[in-house]
């Protein structure tokens, strides 16, 4: 293999591989500089300029206006709770539920199984759903922001496979030195996940902070949208309610607007992904072994 890339076609194979890559990097960064670039722009060149990476006149109005009122930072606490909570809870579901059935002595373990692969074709449907939330009296409730969604049955057949892959020798040691079932558990099986936690810590915070559709059909309360429905509802319309405080600005800039929230809705996972990022393709692999 080595001596492939040291030919006239592994060399130009390998140029163009990186011509490929940088066009593709590229091609997902560049509009996100722009959001940036715009979030700083006037109006005026917003409108005048359809495209650009530096703004000729940089403004923070847009973010003056969005950290003037209550509402936004009132957004971003909720979803800031709603991420946390969240997450904590569907870890602690999933894990707690992948770890029996990836115990082959489970009584009715297959039945179990089909039913959480049933879940990943076949639905109950939009309207259903909010009838069982409507029944169970989460409207309106941060809760249904959380427990309709709190396990994801991909995500559980993942750490399913990985608790499978562990080495059944530690768990039976632990057996003999008296623990209990949530003994092994809690000392044994969680303290060798810290892979698939960090990977799925990622994925279930991606997806609370970036849901905006659970909110929209279940919280009718403006006080407690999540920044994503705030962000929604600014792009829908035209001009937002933002509040009544006396600090708000009188004009407020509406496109550069738009680009400003985008860029603080963002934010959060940008600081806290690389953090997580060593151990993503690692956990993923590690549940995937075998099923």
């Amino acid at each position: 293999m080595h001596k492939m890339h040291n030919t006239p076609l592994g060399r130009v194979f390998d140029v163009f591989n990186h011509i490929v890559l940088i066009l593709m990097g590229l091609v997902t960064f560049i509009p996100f500089v722009y959001v940036i670039a715009a979030s700083f722009a006037t109006e005026a060149e917003i409108a005048a300029r359809p495209f650009f990476l530096v703004p000729e006149t940089i403004t923070t109005a847009a973010y003056d206006y969005i950290f003037s009122t209550n509402t936004f930072v009132r957004s971003i606490g909720v979803s800031v709770l709603v991420t946390v909570l969240g997450t904590l809870v569907s870890l602690l579901l999933t894990m707690s539920m992948a770890y029996p059935i990836s115990r082959k002595n489970l009584l009715g373990r297959n039945i179990i199984l089909n039913l959480v692969v049933f879940t990943m074709v076949f639905n109950g449907g939009m309207i259903p759903t909010y009838i069982v939330v409507r029944s169970l009296g989460l409207l309106d409730s941060l809760w249904a922001l959380i427990l309709p969604v709190a396990i994801n049955p991909f995500y559980l057949i993942i750490v399913k496979s990985f608790f499978q892959n562990l080495p059944t020798e530690l768990e039976e040691a632990a057996r003999i030195d008296g623990c209990s079932d949530m003994g092994v558990f809690w000392r044994i099986v969680i303290p060798l996940s810290k892979p698939v936690i960090a990977t799925f810590t990622l994925f279930y915070a991606v997806f609370y902070w970036n849901d905006f559709f659970n909110a929209l059909l279940y919280i009718s309360d403006s006080a407690k949208w999540p920044v994503q429905l705030l962000l929604q509802q600014l792009i829908m319309v035209a001009n937002v309610d933002f509040g009544t405080m006396d600090t708000m600005l009188t004009d407020p800039p509406e496109e550069s607007l738009k680009m400003a929230v985008v860029v603080v809705a963002t934010l959060p996972i940008l600081v806290f992904y690389p953090f997580l990022q060593k151990h993503f393709a690692k956990g993923i692999l590690l549940g995937s072994v075998k099923g």
